[in-house]
């Protein structure tokens, strides 16, 4: 008697199906939809007392200039930040959940958060999503291990450098790196080297621009210093620029008080137990 084939899904892995279909497509001349190209420039160093993060402050879409001072440096921790390159609503979406689980993994353990554990949420989140997730990351943080700095790719791949630049400002910065990093540097040393290699994406890269922000992470301290170098000041405002001649004026201003006193009352619940 034959046996009858019987067809069953896979129990797991990855399904490549998709790929055909793409090749077909290919063939047939069919224009995928195009990608869209953001800029950002964003390095970390490792100084000698812990981390030094820096970004720049713009914004693009396409040839527009979006923001022209936004942050790009994001919390995960209180000894963990994050900069972000790529689309900027995946940037802080991914770094906001990553830095929620941080969060509850606190709670739990009731510890201070390792710097690995941040790139492990990282790093299986992009890779789940193949490289759709348009987030690349330059992680860096101090935990009682020590002063660490990461770089994870939008497909979850991942690098750990003494410094790293991201972003399409990303080569102008690792220039700056590459001829002037050593090790033990001062604080004050890698500030102003995390500076200019900011700068050197600002100026040679159109989609990155605006101001430099800093965020230097020590053993149990962190200091953010937003806009602490603005390069391209505007030099002239117009005074007819954002005047209004008229405005609306305040007819009637009516405020009435509640007649009843209203008791708050707390009601506490029961702890949950695992």
């Amino acid at each position: 008697m034959a046996k009858s084939i019987i067809d069953v899904p896979p129990k797991g892995g990855f399904s490549f199906d998709l790929c055909k279909r793409n090749a077909m497509l290919s063939k047939n001349a069919v224009q995928l939809p195009p990608f869209t190209k953001t800029g950002t420039t964003i390095v970390g160093l490792i100084f000698q007392d812990g981390v030094i993060l820096g970004a720049d402050t713009r914004a693009t879409s396409g040839s527009i200039v979006c923001d022209k001072n936004c942050e790009k440096i994001h919390y995960m921790a209180p000894n963990i930040y994050c900069c972000g390159a790529g689309t900027a609503a995946d940037t802080e979406a991914v770094t906001d959940m990553v830095s929620s689980q941080l969060q509850l993994h606190r709670y739990h353990t009731g510890r201070e958060s390792r710097v690995v554990t941040a790139l492990t949420y990282l790093k299986r989140h992009l890779f789940s999503y193949q490289g759709h997730v348009s987030a690349a990351l330059v992680l860096g943080g101090v935990d009682f291990t020590g002063p660490h700095l990461h770089t994870i790719y939008p497909h979850g791949s991942t690098d750990t450098l003494p410094y790293a630049t991201m972003g399409s400002g990303s080569l102008a910065a690792m220039a700056i790196f590459e001829s002037k990093y050593k090790e033990g540097l001062t604080r004050d040393e890698g500030v102003q080297l995390v500076t200019e290699a900011i700068c050197s994406g600002i100026f040679n890269d159109l989609g990155s621009g605006s101001n430099v922000d800093i965020c230097v992470i020590t053993k149990g301290n962190k200091e953010f210093l937003r806009n602490h170098l603005q390069p391209n000041p505007r030099t002239y405002v117009s005074p007819k620029e954002y005047s209004f001649t008229k405005k609306t004026e305040v007819l009637l201003t009516k405020i009435t008080p509640l007649k009843e006193k209203v008791e708050v009352i707390e009601v506490g619940g029961d702890a949950m137990e695992e």
